[in-house]
């Protein structure tokens, strides 16, 4: 069943297992990523049925362990997304001030956190099915919209939309759009210079792993 909830802030103690894509209202701000050529509406499309039918196998294996599905879903989650790209967005300019090797454990320990989210959102199968349009929105010369959608087995389908730039290994995610408009960097630009003002790239670390314990009842601590 895909989960959706109404908390944000990555450091909340609170989170637990909810959902990946809690988004606020005001966090429904535009972006750019430069990026050599935007990426071809077909190759944009594949890259999201690929990873919808990666979810669906994770849904359907719901009653398995978390770490069992976390392994399954890791790979389909590292072809899927521009996961460097996302996680320099979301720390901003401070980025580039990071020493190499505390830019390496951040991104180890996104990866994880992202996967993780995906794992603790889809977590059983009740019939849904996804459906992806062969027609994209462009948002600029660099990216493009793929419009996607999660259809219960009754009930109004849930909107998950996907912003896709081409990169050196293909299509890539480097945004998700809940409601079509409400985007997850811009949720976790916010949250991640906050804590970077607070504590510095330890602090984002900390919470990250914290995060990432949470969602796995403790099996990825």
């Amino acid at each position: 069943m895909y989960k959706q909830s109404n908390v944000t802030a990555i450091d909340n103690p609170d989170l637990g297992r909810r959902a990946l894509l809690g988004f606020l209202a005001l966090a429904a701000v535009p972006f750019s990523i430069a990026a050599n050529a935007a990426a071809a509406p077909s190759d944009a499309a594949t890259t999201i049925e690929r990873f919808d039918a990666a979810l669906l196998s994770t849904m359907k294996a719901g009653g398995t362990g978390f770490n069992q599905r976390f392994q399954a879903l890791a790979p389909a989650v590292d072809q899927a997304f521009d996961l460097p790209a996302v996680l320099a967005l979301s720390v901003g300019p401070s980025w580039a001030t990071l020493p190499p090797d505390q830019q390496s454990r951040l991104l180890g320990a996104f990866r994880s956190y992202t996967v993780a989210s995906y794992v603790a959102s889809f977590d059983s199968y009740n019939g849904q099915k996804f459906s992806v349009s062969p027609d994209t929105t462009s948002l600029n010369a660099n990216e493009v919209v793929v419009h996607s959608r999660i259809i219960p087995m009754s009930g109004d389908a849930t909107e998950l939309d996907y912003v896709v730039k081409q990169t050196s290994t293909g299509a890539k995610i480097v945004d998700v759009l809940a409601a079509g408009s409400i985007s997850r960097v811009a949720v976790q630009r916010s949250d991640f210079r906050h804590l970077l003002s607070r504590g510095g790239g330890d602090a984002l670390l900390a919470s990250l792993q914290r995060k990432t314990a949470d969602l796995s009842g403790g099996a990825l601590a």
